[in-house]
This record gives C-alpha cells, structure tokens and sequence, in this order.
C-alpha cells in the first residue's frame, strides 16, 4: 500500500490519530503551562522564569528516566491495543486534573499532573513503535514512520500555537484550555478504539518492578547488539539536535532579528514543513525497503545546514520589529528559514529508517524493551542538550555558534557510526550505485 494510502487503513489510521492527538495534547498542555510560569507565576514569586521553564521541562522528562524500563516490558507481556486504550482512559483523566490546576492556577499541582502527563507518554511510546511492526508490511515500515514523524511535528507546532493563544485569553483562559485538553483527550480515546488487535510479544515475562535494576538490565540489554545500539545513539542524536535548535531559534528570531511572535513561529514552521517533506521524500527514495544508505548523506545535510547558519553570522542590528509581512524580505531571516527547513528535511531522512530499521530487527519479544531503552537515551540526551547549549552560551558562543558547534558535533557522530557500523558505507554506495544507473 501506498504511503498516504495508510492514512485510510484500519490497521494504521486509528493509531495514526491516536499519537497525533496525544502529541498535540502534550504540546498545547505544556505550552499552555509556560506562558502562565512566564507571565502569572514568575512575577507572583519573583522567580527566574528561565529557570522555573527549566524546571517545568525536567518534570516532564523525569518519568522517561525513571518507568521507562517498567513501560517496555509491560508493552512486551500484554496486548499491546488494549494497552493503549488503557493510557488513552489515563490521559483523560490526567487532563481533568490538569483543568483543575489551570482553574486553580496552581503551580504545584500543575507540575504534578505535567509529572503523570510525561508518566502516560512514557507508556504509551513504546507501544505505539511496537505495534507498527506487527500492524505493517516490512516493505511499509519507513511510509508508517514518515508519518508519525510528520505527524508529531505537526502536532508539536499546532499545540504550541494553541497553547499559547489559549493561555493569553485572559479570564477565559482557565476555561479554554479546560475544554480543549479534556476534548483532545476524549477524541484520542474515541480513536484508541479503533486500532486492531496487537498480540503480546512475550506473555511469560516476569515484570520486574525494580526501577534501577530493570533500567541496568533493559540499557545492557540494548548494548549488547552493537548495531542496534549504534542505531538507538543515532536516533537520540537526532533529539539532541532538535532539542537544541528549538530552544534556541525564538532568541535567534526575536534578539537577532527582531522578529515578533508571529515571524518566530516562521520560523519554528520551517523546521516542520521540512520534517513533512522529507518524510514524505523517504518512502520515495527508499522504493519500498528500509534503507540506511540515506542516514549518511541526510546526517551531512544537517551539518551542512548548521554550518551556513554559523556561516551567516550575527546578523545587523533590526531597524524595527520583524513582522510576517516583511519577514521575507529579510535576507538573514530568508537565509536561516531555508536552513531550518533543510534541516527539518534532512532530520527526517535522517530519522525515518532509523526508528523502521530498530522496529525491524530487535528480537520480536524484546522488541517494546528496544524502544523502552530507547527513551531513556532520548532523554539523557535531550537533558544533555540542555546542559550543552548552557555551557557554549557561558563560555560566550553566540546563537550561530550553537549552530555551528553542533553541525560539528553532528558530523564526528556520523563518522564515528559509519565506522561502527559498515553497512552504512555499504548502503550509501549501493544508493550511489543505483542512482547514476537512473
């Protein structure tokens, strides 16, 4: 079947719906969350706003750390549909005590629901990778990833755009964003419902609910297939990188270029319409197979994007505020929108048969374990981001720079891979090869 054909078939529509809607839920949820730190309770405690949104993005990862492992074994041993329903119910629920904090407006309780939030999403990632394999052909495995892909991103940018106008409306805003989690979450369910049947991978497991011990079992685990590890570090690569470069293009547009909200969210866009383009371009390209020959060459293609960002320098000092209207006439702006969308492109490439390829060949009863491990590197990875992008801005590396030192970055992995792993040579000049032959 085809690509976008998937989009109309029982066995991938329902789950496709399903995590668009949680992503999105996530994302309006926390956006929502920032604006009010940001504008009510920074200026209520007279606390750093930088550091109380820090905080508001550890209590969502926290839970990745601590159940992920408990998550993946728990997706290997029951019905992996069910499951999700059962998450979907949870989330519902998470969102109601989330309305009630906005009423509220209770700091406290409002990073205790984001804690169970990142709780329910921690359980429902490695379901929903594991039921892929089971649900598809291999030779649609990369088509069903691309869109994930594409729509996560999608959702991402749509909640936060959400979020953050319903939490600027004010009095009304308690109530809008009670209506549109709690709706959100009811539509998710509603298509939870739908999705078939999806058969326990190893029913005899014992769960161990030791967090620490099953955390050490499920990382060793992962580290012993060396190309399967070598594909999870590749993976969290590339949320390493995303996570760096959204933190950082809002204070590239609004301090370098003097943009507006409106002219940063241009900005954001790009990045999502060129993640939509190249998860749509991988199926293509990939003509029905799950190729890793295309991992080098999107890798180079972020570097090469990073480095002209780096390349272009500060920009002049803005005359007056960057609005939408003028924002292509900008040549820095224009520059850095087409970097950002080759980016975005390039991640996807990127991104696409990694995620279908880990799917592919982790052993059948391991398989939700493998994307359990998974989650945990993501999110080391995604703190270390942090802690990365900290540390240039002290030792005085500018917003280009962070391009820069990260296209770098980027680059020493992938060589450090494609000699870890030699079918990543083998697979680039087989592409090459079949390339030039048309």
């Amino acid at each position: 079947m085809s690509q976008l054909g998937l989009l109309t078939a029982r066995r991938f529509a329902p789950l496709f719906l399903t995590q668009f809607l949680g992503a999105l839920n996530d994302n309006v949820f926390r956006f929502a969350l920032i604006i009010f730190v940001t504008f009510t309770v920074a200026e209520r405690t007279g606390l750093d706003t930088r550091m109380l949104v820090v905080l508001t993005g550890g209590i969502f990862i926290l839970p990745f750390f601590l159940f992920s492992a408990f998550a993946g074994q728990v997706a290997d041993k029951y019905e992996k549909a069910a499951l999700i329903r059962h998450v979907k119910t949870a989330e519902i629920v998470v969102m109601g005590l989330g309305a009630l904090g906005f009423w509220l407006e209770s700091y406290p309780f409002l990073l205790a629901v984001l804690f169970l939030m990142g709780l329910q999403s921690t359980f429902f990632g490695p379901l929903k990778y594991s039921v892929l394999p089971q649900h598809l052909a291999p030779d649609e495995l990369t088509g069903g990833n691309g869109l994930i892909q594409l729509g996560t991103y999608v959702a991402i940018l749509t909640g936060g755009l959400c979020g953050g106008l319903l939490a600027s409306l004010g009095h009304d805003a308690p109530l809008a964003i009670v209506a549109a989690v709690v709706g959100i979450a009811l539509l998710g369910r509603t298509a939870a419902a739908f999705i078939p049947p999806a058969p326990a991978n190893d029913p005899r497991l014992q769960v161990d609910r030791n967090i620490a011990r099953s955390t050490w079992t499920i990382l060793a685990e992962s580290t012993r297939d060396r190309p399967l590890f070598v594909l999870i570090v590749l993976i969290s690569m590339f949320w390493f990188i995303g996570a760096t470069y959204l933190s950082v293009v809002p204070t590239y547009g609004k301090v370098l270029l003097g943009a507006d909200e409106q002219a940063v969210t241009l900005l954001n866009a790009a990045f999502t319409v060129g993640i939509g383009i190249g998860s749509l371009a991988c199926e293509r390209l990939s003509r029905g197979r799950i190729e890793l020959g295309i991992v080098p060459f999107a890798a180079l293609g972020i570097t090469l994007a990073s480095l002209d960002v780096w390349l272009a320098g500060t920009p002049p000092a803005p005359a007056g505020v960057l609005t939408p209207a003028l924002f292509f006439s900008s040549p820095h702006a224009l520059r850095l929108f087409v970097d950002l969308a080759v980016i975005g492109a390039c991640g996807a490439l990127y991104i696409v048969p990694l995620y279908a390829a880990l799917q592919a060949r982790s052993d059948p009863q391991w398989v939700s374990r493998m994307l359990a491990a998974l989650n945990i590197v993501d999110a080391l990875f995604m703190v270390l981001s942090a802690a990365f992008t900290v540390a240039l801005y002290e030792l005085g590396v500018g917003v280009p720079g962070v391009f820069g030192v990260v296209g770098l970055l980027n680059l020493g992995v992938l060589i450090a891979a494609t000699a870890g792993m030699p079918e990543f040579r083998a697979r680039a000049r087989a592409l090459l090869g079949r390339s030039a032959a048309g």
